[in-house]
């Protein structure tokens, strides 16, 4: 079974941990194992390689950033658990969908374990619990090699999602845990879910220093 190091960097700023992302996927050769990096940011809205500037409504105080992944807006933000998926998908043998689908099933699995009912969409990639948005996911891949990733809203500020148009969707409700009744710990939800991810994508993950 391949390998993954999981790193655990806690509160992290947005662009130059982009910019660790971009290095590690430029600078891995054939025998890199695979990282899974586990984060939350400071505010931050996002803006991905097919944004329309024109979804996000009302930045005031939070800053905008371009970035290279796919996707529309969307926020990140304390209280929101980030996985970014360093893989190397020629020798895991995905493909870009094959990988969607395995993020969106590890947070389905989540919450299936908490009795909590959610799926995906085709066209709108993410999780769902009813008609509002529990998790978002999106994806750059760069020399068969995968970063950015996927973000679970654990207990973030939700009327922070209101200032834009997430995922460009004007009027999409936004969930979260917390409002859908899960009070384990952040540190809990993280270890279940990157259990669900490393076992869907058929890695054996080891902490590493972060």
């Amino acid at each position: 079974m391949p390998a993954a190091l999981v790193r655990h960097l806690g509160s992290v700023a947005y662009e130059p941990t982009l910019e660790r992302m971009r290095a590690f996927t430029e600078q891995r050769e054939a025998h890199t194992p695979d990282e899974i990096w586990l984060l939350e940011h400071p505010p931050v809205f996002t803006l991905g390689t097919n944004a329309d500037a024109s979804h996000v409504l009302a930045a005031g105080d939070i800053p905008v950033v371009p970035v290279d992944r796919g996707g529309q807006v969307t926020y990140h933000g304390p209280g929101q658990l980030v996985i970014y998926v360093l893989l190397d998908l020629r020798r895991l043998r995905l493909g870009v969908r094959d990988l969607v689908c395995r993020l969106e099933q590890s947070v389905i699995g989540l919450l299936a374990g908490y009795d909590i009912s959610a799926s995906g969409r085709e066209g709108a990639p993410g999780v769902y619990v009813g008609d509002a948005k529990v998790a978002s996911v999106g994806l750059r891949i760069r020399r068969n090699c995968s970063y950015h990733g996927l973000a679970l809203n654990v207990d973030p500020v939700l009327e922070h999602f209101a200032r834009i148009n997430p995922c460009g969707y004007p009027g999409l409700d936004v969930t979260s845990l917390k409002q859908l009744g899960v009070e384990d710990a952040p540190a809990v939800i993280a270890g279940k879910l990157l259990a669900e991810l490393s076992g869907r994508l058929g890695l054996q993950v080891q902490d590493a220093a972060a």
